[in-house]
């Protein structure tokens, strides 16, 4: 990815959002050529000169300072994963210092094969990309079986934006999708030289207009708790809960779990589900504890 062009295109639609009403300055009668605010009240606002603020927009980050990054974040009213991101981008000088190091190989251990296997609803390893690493057998009848799914297929973004069956299985597609393509910002943020994404973007870019539409927006939000509905072709409509919960030991692993509201139709749909899929995956998984190469 072009560090420079996403610190650009960042910038340019976060402040684009923001009318000068909003940003506590004085109300501007005269016609704008831009929406939101202008680079100059950027600068005015974050205490910059507008020489060095336009030279950040454009992407000429080297030499930047964390207190000059926390000043733009404030004048551009960033919450705290947008400021993270914007970090991510920007490389303070104290960041870029450290020395790099190659992406581990991520495998799940066997405890946690365990513990989706001792779950009673839908829970998944999620890795880096959204790689989806393993997952317990009411999950595959709840979405589909990423397992029997080649490698490189076993990716969320791939399912929700290349799957048809995901665009019937989400009542809201939309909503879904923006948190895949926001959930994939961050990671990117993070990780711009990851070569197995650039290879996830393009592929998404070249078959979804919706994918190249959203990830245009440069939108970043972290999702740790919410709730998803589903409409499901065997049991009909539910309504899940959701928690992602950080795995000790990898940074870059989650554990997700779907949970319905106690004796609600929900519940007793994932139970039907459940009895209807009750051909357990032990076997097929027990082989892959030792190594999952997933990277």
């Amino acid at each position: 990815m072009d560090r420079s062009k996403e610190i650009r295109e960042f910038l340019r639609t976060r402040r684009a959002r923001i009318t000068p009403e909003q940003a506590g300055l004085a109300p501007d009668r005269s016609a704008r050529r831009v929406p939101g605010l202008r680079r100059e009240e950027v600068a005015q606002l974050a205490g910059v000169s507008v020489d060095y603020y336009v030279r950040l927009e454009r992407g000429r980050a080297q030499g930047v300072s964390e207190a000059v990054l926390d000043a733009v974040a404030r004048a551009l009213q960033l919450d705290e994963v947008e400021r993270a991101h914007l970090f991510d981008l920007a490389q303070p000088t104290a960041a870029r210092s450290r020395p790099k190091r190659p992406l581990a190989v991520q495998r799940v251990r066997p405890v946690l094969y365990r513990v989706l296997d001792s779950l009673s609803v839908p829970a998944f390893v999620e890795g880096r990309r959204l790689d989806v690493l393993a997952a317990n057998r009411l999950h595959h009848a709840l979405f589909t079986d990423f397992e029997a799914r080649p490698r490189r297929e076993r990716n969320f973004a791939r399912y929700v934006f290349l799957d048809e069956a995901a665009h019937t299985l989400y009542t809201d597609w939309e909503q879904v999708a923006g948190n895949v393509v926001s959930a994939l910002r961050l990671y990117a943020g993070r990780h711009p030289d990851d070569p197995q994404l650039s290879e996830l973007i393009g592929d998404l870019s070249v078959h979804s207009e919706v994918f190249r539409r959203m990830w245009a927006d440069r939108n970043v939000v972290a999702h740790t708790t919410g709730t998803k509905r589903f409409h499901h072709p065997l049991v009909g409509d539910l309504t899940l809960d959701y928690a992602v919960l950080a795995v000790e030991g990898d940074a870059e692993q989650t554990l997700v779990i779907y949970t319905p509201e106690p004796a609600s139709p929900s519940a007793e749909a994932l139970n039907i589900l459940a009895s209807w899929s009750g051909t357990s995956t032990a076997g097929r998984r027990a082989a892959t504890e030792t190594h999952n190469p997933a990277g």
